[in-house]
Order: structure tokens, then sequence, then C-alpha cells
């Protein structure tokens, strides 16, 4: 079973609604609109503050490997080990974006620690601070996180 990083009484939401935009849970149903969205957007993304330097993502990665990444944060979640959300437009369901916040099992003391980043599609690139500025709100008045460590916009 995966370790929790989240007090086992925490509610973890489901759901954020933003000005032009939505999250809700990532999982494999997500699988060919998540992979339209970054595959469309990988210059934009490395350049997005929290994804310079970073592997991800990956040009010639497949669907199929994208599904199993997909399933894997699924069971993060499930597990309360990772929280990964996709971004869906407002209105029009578009996926155009991701948001993970994965709590730091490394920090010894009793602070709850997540490291967040978060993406949009470059055809959206527009709602990149909107969505910085929501989720370090929700960050801050609906989850346990003591220290959160998100690249500023």
């Amino acid at each position: 079973m995966p370790v929790s990083f989240v007090p086992d009484d925490f509610d973890v939401p489901r759901s954020l609604a933003g000005e032009g935009f939505r999250l809700e849970p990532l999982g494999p149903e997500h699988n060919e609109d998540d992979y339209r969205a970054w595959t469309s957007s990988i210059s934009h993304i490395r350049a997005t503050p929290g994804f310079q330097g970073r592997s991800w993502p990956v040009p010639d990665m497949t669907l199929a490997e994208n599904l199993g990444d997909l399933e894997r944060h699924a069971a993060d979640f499930a597990g309360r080990s990772g929280f990964t959300y996709t971004v869906r437009a407002a209105g029009i369901d578009e996926v155009i974006g991701c948001v993970y916040i994965y709590p730091d099992s490394s920090d010894s003391s009793d602070a709850f620690v997540a490291d967040v980043r978060s993406w949009v599609s470059a055809d959206h690139a527009a709602l990149d601070v909107v969505l910085y500025e929501a989720v370090s709100e929700w960050l801050r008045s609906a989850w346990p996180f003591t220290t959160v460590r998100y690249a500023p916009r």
C-alpha cells in the first residue's frame, strides 16, 4: 500500500473552478486529450516555471506510454501519495493543462510540504498566471500543507 503524505483525516479536494478553467483528478479517461494538449506545447511547457531543465515532456512518448503515466497519477491520487489534476477550459471542457501536487516525503519534521508544478497549453498561455494564483490560494485555504514549493509566475 502506498504511503500517504497528507493527514489521514484530510478530505482531498476533487475539483477547483477558476476564471477560465476547472480542475478534476487526472486519469486514464483523459489520455487522448491530455496527449494532444502537451504534445502541441512541448517548447511552451519546458519554458514554464518549474519545468525548466526537466526531461518531461518527452517528444517521442507514445499515446500508450502517456496512458501508463496517467494510470500512475491516478494510482498516486487513490493512494494519497500525489494529486494530479487535469486543467479543463471552462465552458468547453477541452483539456488544456495539468497541476501536479506531490507531498514531499523527505521532510523529517512534522511539517506537510508539497512540491507543485502546473502547465497550460501554448494556445491557453494567458491562463498560466490565473491558474498559478488560483491554485496557490487553494493550497493555502483548502490543503494542510505548511510549506508549498511552487515556482512563481
